[in-house]
């Protein structure tokens, strides 16, 4: 799947998705003024045009974004190389909501409806944070 920001300098090339994420950390809301809508792009993600600029967000992950317009490209975890990809870069795509995590720090003014899987935070980095030896 491909998409691009919103100035068109970068086309973001992904492997098809259908799923879109929804975290609610403070990070998350903070960066974007709300929930980040991702879907899970791996490691087999591509840039195109201009270079993202990266900002180191923590100690396992940075965030990307388009130097000319601001539009945010990724979350891409740092050890494994894994991108989250926000959902609006891919207009066309046939998405739905299947996740929310970080449900632990939602703000109580808006909700989701129907969320088959949710995990708090601390069920997040028993899943997927990087174990002290490796």
């Amino acid at each position: 799947m491909q998409g691009t920001c919103l100035c068109g300098a970068i086309t973001v090339t992904a492997p098809d998705q259908t799923e879109v994420g929804a975290c609610h950390c403070s990070m998350c809301r903070r960066w974007g003024g709300g929930p980040l809508l991702a879907l899970h792009g791996g490691s087999d993600v591509h840039f195109t045009g201009a270079t993202p600029s990266v900002y180191r967000s923590s100690q396992w992950a940075e965030r990307g974004f388009c130097p000319h317009c601001g539009s945010h490209l990724f979350y891409r975890l740092v050890q494994s190389g894994e991108y989250e990809l926000p959902a609006g870069l891919f207009q066309d795509a046939p998405l739905h909501l299947a996740s929310d995590i970080f449900i632990d720090e939602k703000p109580a003014y808006y909700r989701f409806a129907d969320v088959p899987k949710q995990l708090t935070g601390a069920e997040v980095f028993a899943l997927f944070a990087p174990k002290p030896n490796e």
